[in-house]
């Protein structure tokens, strides 16, 4: 059953022991690969600066190699197999893998150490597609939002708690190895009885045929994405963030002890306050979307990641001169607090930003591709990460960039690729905007939404009562809704910008304009043939007087030609507002009275084409709405 509380997932069985596998595997990945980064450049090459900076080079090369060769692999594992049962291996893989580190850190064996992180990589590679084609099988639409906000959020804490347990772990004298290996095992061991509890998990696709062949299976998940617009535009938004968020992580160690001044406690400081960001703003998803995948939060998200990361530099443009200063000294400086707040509000615009991607990602992918798709989107985001890693060397070694001329441009860059984005797509933009609007002067009670098919062509009937209520509709419907509207309200200035966006379809009287009347008939059945959700209006106009008029037979006409299940919605609660008539009825002028008003917007069970008379919807309608305008 659908949950209205994200944390209450945590209680229940189809959640609880995935949530918890995959959070134990990012921790264990962590400090698995934070302790040999430590052991090899601090204590094995600790006089010999070249031979550190290798080290380093290769555990990041050999931990992301796996993604870019066996993602591929992976996804079509996910999809052809019980994804329970592929958890259940994969933590027995880490469980081998992590015996191996043990007697590797005691003998300070590091070829055996960087051939077990790539196995590390590979054991996270598998589980990748794995989780993320889960949650759509196991959380109803509602959940999937908070459920996403819940993984990322435990995916960021889980790796900073890794890095910092492996760091310290391994710092122990004498002792430090055979504390990583006995914590690393341990953590593998409490992984495998999570996964255990995990339910069976129907195989999507039963039948696949698995290609082995990493490299042209590659290209054929690429294929998936490319086919899918809305898909694609979302795997290369996520695959920047990860551009976006990696070269600020690397950077964020020289950027404490150069640029601030500290130690590194103070590293420490800054990796755990943009984790608990990332965590904030996933978690703040669910309730700021309304249990839904709202792909608004992404404009939002992106406005908010360009503002704090350029302000960023703004509030250290410089060195400080300090070196070695404690978190305590640091807090001290009168200058620190901007960037600390700069810093944490950049992490929390990028979970707004990240999370609805993903939600978008699972619920617009075919069902029995949906692994292979994310498949695709991890190869990307191991590309895009490459590419950040090359670029931000060229750019402080060539170029001659500092740290945080380096973290402005990154910022800069953040804006100019969402706009780009939602050029390409302006669904995401149009979104932003009525999601703004709507939650601004609104607080919408929503009932019965789930009624509409999610796939397939649908024509939705409401009554009409403001010069919103196109945006209410559209910005409260999950899938994307084409609208008919009167031509004058279609052109009313900004409103104009977002129904043109939305490609909502203009309609005129008869005697107006009957050219524009059958165009519009046209443009319907064209959508409704091409299996989308088409709402209009019956009355004709908005309502004079707060009573529903009579439904015209404009929709009977559309039944004839293309006959589709038929879903009467009912607006509440705008009569009165400054968008509706009840001013001019009144005779007085249109002033803003109320803000953030409550209003409803119901639905109620699809009509059989052949039942949907213009008579017919209308008492649907009525009886739906009841006795509030």
């Amino acid at each position: 059953m659908s949950s209205s509380n994200q944390f209450a997932l945590l209680k229940s069985r189809r959640f609880a022991p995935f949530f918890w596998t995959q959070a134990l595997g990012a921790f264990n990945d962590n400090v698995f690969k934070n302790a040999l980064v430590i052991m090899a450049v601090f204590q094995i090459a600790a006089h010999d600066p070249a031979r550190a900076a290798s080290y380093t080079n290769m555990a990041a090369a050999l931990f992301i190699a796996p993604f870019l060769l066996f993602s591929a692999t992976s996804g079509q594992l996910s999809d052809k197999y019980d994804k329970a049962r592929l958890a259940q291996l994969v933590k027995l893989f880490e469980i081998g893998i992590m015996v191996v580190a043990l007697f590797g850190f005691l003998a300070k064996s590091i070829p055996l150490l960087m051939t077990l992180l790539f196995l590390m990589g590979l054991h996270s590679t598998l589980f990748g597609p794995l989780k993320y084609g889960l949650l759509p099988q196991v959380l109803d639409s509602r959940e999937l939002v908070g459920g996403n906000g819940l993984i990322e959020m435990a995916t960021f804490l889980a790796i900073l708690l890794g890095q910092v347990l492996g760091a310290e772990l391994i710092s122990f004298p004498d002792h430090g190895t055979w504390m990583v290996g006995a914590a690393c095992i341990t953590t593998a061991l409490i992984g495998l009885a999570c996964a255990l509890r995990i339910p069976p998990v129907p195989a999507p696709d039963p039948q696949l045929k698995i290609n082995w062949n990493p490299f042209s299976e590659t290209w054929n998940n690429l294929g998936y994405i490319r086919g899918n617009r809305a898909v694609l535009l979302s795997c290369l938004g996520i695959s920047w963030f990860w551009f976006f968020g990696s070269v600020f992580i690397t950077q964020l160690p020289t950027y404490a002890q150069n640029v601030i001044g500290g130690n590194a406690a103070v590293y420490t400081f800054l990796l755990t306050l943009f984790s608990l960001g990332i965590g904030i703003g996933s978690l703040l998803c669910e309730r700021l979307s309304g249990h839904k995948v709202e792909i608004g939060l992404v404009p939002f998200g992106s406005i908010g990641m360009t503002l704090f990361g350029a302000d960023l530099y703004f509030a250290k443009p410089d060195a400080s001169g300090a070196l070695g200063l404690t978190v305590a000294a640091l807090l001290q400086q009168p200058w620190i607090w901007r960037v600390l707040i700069d810093l944490l509000l950049m992490a929390v615009f990028s979970g707004f930003f990240i999370v609805p991607l993903f939600a978008l990602i699972q619920t617009r992918s075919d069902p029995a591709r949906r692994s292979r798709v994310i498949a695709a989107n991890n190869i990307l985001n191991s590309l895009f990460m490459v590419v950040a890693a090359g670029l931000s060397t060229v750019l402080l070694n060539v170029a001659g960039l500092s740290i945080p001329q380096l973290l402005l441009t990154t910022a800069l860059l953040n804006a100019v690729v969402a706009i780009y984005i939602y050029c390409l797509v302006p669904e995401f933009l149009m979104r932003f905007l009525s999601w703004i609007l709507v939650n601004t002067l609104y607080r919408i009670k929503l009932e019965g939404l789930d009624r509409i098919p999610e796939e397939g062509p649908a024509l939705l009937v409401c009554n009409h009562v403001s010069y919103m209520d196109a945006l209410i509709i559209g910005g409260s419907v999950r899938r994307p809704v084409r609208f008919v509207m009167y031509y004058k309200i279609f052109n009313i200035p900004l409103l104009s910008f977002i129904f043109r966006t939305a490609k909502a379809i203009p309609i005129a009287g008869y005697k107006e304009d009957p050219q524009l009347l059958a165009k519009a008939f046209d443009e319907v059945d064209q959508e409704l043939a091409e299996g989308n959700v088409v709402c209009i209006f019956p009355e004709g106009g908005l309502t004079k007087d707060g009573e529903i008029a009579e439904f015209k037979s404009g929709v009977e006409k559309i039944l004839e030609r293309r006959p589709v299940p038929v879903v009467p919605l009912a607006l509440r609660g705008l009569w009165g507002s400054i968008f509706s008539r009840r001013d001019s009825a009144l005779g007085r002028s249109r002033l803003p009275r109320r803000f953030w008003s409550r209003i409803g917007l119901a639905a109620a069970a699809p009509v059989p084409p052949e039942q949907a008379s213009a008579d017919y919807l209308e008492a649907q309608v009525r009886a739906l709405r009841g006795a509030d305008a």
